[in-house]
């Protein structure tokens, strides 16, 4: 990025918001706060937090603990206190970048007492040294830790060093064709390994990082921005995909690249996708965060050649290697499944302070002369004849919900612990509009459970996520012969609970409740019923916000949509409040907050068009 900065200072590196940063400011703010920071004692392997909303000073803040040598840990700002508090705690940050209307959601805990707190919103980065730091680092210094869901019932943090990372941009560089000029959208959080992939991509290569809002998410305002800015670089999971492509077609004129990831992506999206963005190269990016964000990549132009339920995750990244291994960790011929194992230069340190866990994902490597390490990803697969890898489904318990990996064990472990609780079991089940979360509980002996509590309980402790979309309540759960819940014999659910029902009255009723039960794809929706306990989360929301945009000629930001989650409240919104007038308003006031000082010092001088 500092030799973008040299080569092109006034290249746009930044666009938010209607703001633009070119690579010169933003190679000097960061340099500034990097600074900043070493003064403070950051230094290799220092970890520092980073709790901010979606803004050019996320940037300017990732960037800026990577230029001191130090690894970045991210704390979403939406996640529940409690697991925000472990992380923190976990991670034993004892410096955190965050914006002044963030820093309050995140906790102090008994592990870090003398947590100081950074604004970057309020920091003067107009004065002082800004030049690039002249750290030594190396290779397995830490980058960064993402924390994903664990087995155990607790989250775990990835540990991702400089060395490997850098190896990986440099190869995915070349993958995505990543040119001066190029333009990505940036879509996924930070929280979300992939993300790093859509910041540090484009800056390596002198593209430009378009960073959309939570107002783009709707289909009609995704399709438009990427009109807007040109993109040329989309990477999104396959349900968001699936999602825009009716209102994309023919209109991203200026798209050369669609990268599918975080999920399976379905052999039928593919050909829809190739036959809205005929002029765009396909990618379908696979890896586990343990393996550096894509590990393997399988790159067409068509949906020619592709003839499985899935579209093959390809071949590997970089200086990695890919086995198909049997359970005495023997290769299997081409054509025979097993579990796929990754190897070589690009795999991660290991789980902070989990040595046991490491040693058990990431084992010694039989091929290796060198002593090197395989990271055991739990996936089946098998070689197809033409040297690619193509997926066939997962070996354990974990699964992939809207981009996000989840163990169903730490849910179970969750509701285990919830009072009353006796019995639990989670399964992901397939639905038309993607897989879902179906909890099945016993209670104990004479205790009644209730399926809203139980949800706002583990909604203090998971993200929405993970949250299960269904509950399923029964006397025992049906077990095995060795003692195991048989996962199998779990009926299937109910949606939606008769004595529940309260028909709509108004005609802006039911057209709410039409327009759920066709989104949801249930028989009926009643006026008390909650969407996200019908098994709704904010995909399906923002389909929802397309569809009544569309029924009834009006604006509505997703934000109210979130808001007034029942039948009731949501029509009785719609039907006091002109949505346009109040989704403008917030758009202000969400773009005042998020600009703060930042924006107004950086239009005085100059620097932001």
């Amino acid at each position: 990025m500092e030799r973008q900065a040299k080569k092109n200072p006034q290249a746009t590196a930044v666009i938010f918001d209607g703001f633009e940063l070119s690579y010169a400011d933003l190679n000097r703010r960061s340099n500034r706060l990097a600074h900043q920071l070493i003064g403070l004692g950051v230094k290799p392997e220092t970890r520092v937090g980073i709790a901010v909303e979606r803004s050019i000073e996320m940037i300017v803040g990732l960037l800026a603990i990577l230029k001191t040598g130090g690894a970045y840990v991210p704390l979403d700002p939406a996640y529940p206190r409690e697991r925000l508090s472990y992380m923190v705690e976990d991670s034993r940050i004892s410096l955190l970048l965050s914006q002044s209307h963030v820093k309050a959601r995140i906790p102090r805990t008994s592990g870090s007492p003398e947590l100081e707190i950074l604004e970057l919103d309020t920091l003067d980065l107009d004065n002082g040294p800004d030049t690039d730091p002249a750290i030594v680092l190396h290779g397995d210094n830490l980058a960064y830790v993402i924390y994903t869901s664990g087995s155990t019932g607790r989250p775990k943090g990835v540990m991702v060093a400089h060395g490997p990372l850098a190896m990986h941009m440099s190869a995915i560089g070349e993958i995505y064709d990543v040119q001066p000029g190029d333009r990505e959208l940036s879509f996924f959080s930070i929280n979300f390994d992939a993300a790093a992939e859509q910041w540090m991509a484009p800056l390596c290569g002198g593209g430009t990082i378009v960073l959309s809002s939570a107002e783009d998410l709707a289909a009609d305002n995704f399709t438009n921005l990427v009109t807007q800015h040109a993109i040329t670089t989309l990477h999104l999971p396959p349900a968001y995909l699936r999602l825009i492509l009716p209102s994309s077609s023919d209109r991203a004129s200026s798209l050369r690249v669609c990268i599918a990831g975080g999920e399976a992506w379905f052999a039928g999206d593919l050909a829809a996708t190739a036959a809205a963005f005929p002029r765009a190269r396909l990618v379908n990016a696979y890896g586990p965060t343990e393996t550096i964000i894509t590990p393997t990549t399988w790159v067409g132009i068509s949906a020619a050649g592709v003839d499985g339920d899935y579209v093959p995750i390809g071949q590997p990244v970089g200086e990695r290697n890919a086995y198909v291994l049997d359970a005495e960790l023997n290769l299997v011929p081409p054509g025979v499944a097993g579990e796929l194992y990754i190897g070589g230069l690009g795999l991660a340190r290991g789980y902070l302070g989990r040595p046991a866990l490491t040693g058990d994902r990431f084992v010694a490597d039989p091929f290796s002369q060198s002593g090197g390490r395989l990271y055991r990803t739990g996936d089946l697969v098998r070689w197809r004849m033409d040297g690619q890898l193509e997926y066939l489904g997962r070996l354990d318990h974990q699964v992939k919900i809207r981009g996000f990996r989840v163990e169903l064990g730490e849910i179970e472990a969750q509701l285990l612990a919830q009072p009353g609780v006796c019995e639990a079991a989670v399964v992901a089940q397939e639905s038309r509009n993607g897989p879902r979360l179906v909890a099945y509980v016993a209670p104990h002996t004479d205790v009644l459970l209730n399926s809203v509590l139980l949800k706002t309980a583990l909604g203090t402790v998971l993200p929405d996520y993970m949250l299960p979309s269904l509950f399923v309540f029964m006397d025992t759960l049906p077990l095995s012969p060795n003692g195991k819940v048989d996962r199998q014999r779990l009926p299937l659910p109910d949606q939606l609970n008769d004595q529940d029902y309260e028909p709509p009255a108004s005609s802006i009723e039911t057209l709410v409740s039409e327009v759920w039960a066709e989104i949801l794809g249930i028989p009926r929706v009643g006026l008390h019923n909650n969407f996200f306990d019908l098994g709704g989360h904010s995909l399906l929301l923002i389909k929802v916000q397309c569809r009544l945009e569309e029924r009834m000629s009006v604006r509505i930001a997703i934000v109210d949509l979130f808001k007034y989650t029942t039948v009731s409240s949501l029509a009785k919104f719609l039907g006091q409040e002109r949505p346009e007038h109040a989704s403008s308003q917030r758009q202000r006031e969400r773009a005042q907050r998020q600009r703060g000082s930042f924006i107004q010092s950086n239009r005085k001088a100059g620097r932001i068009h």
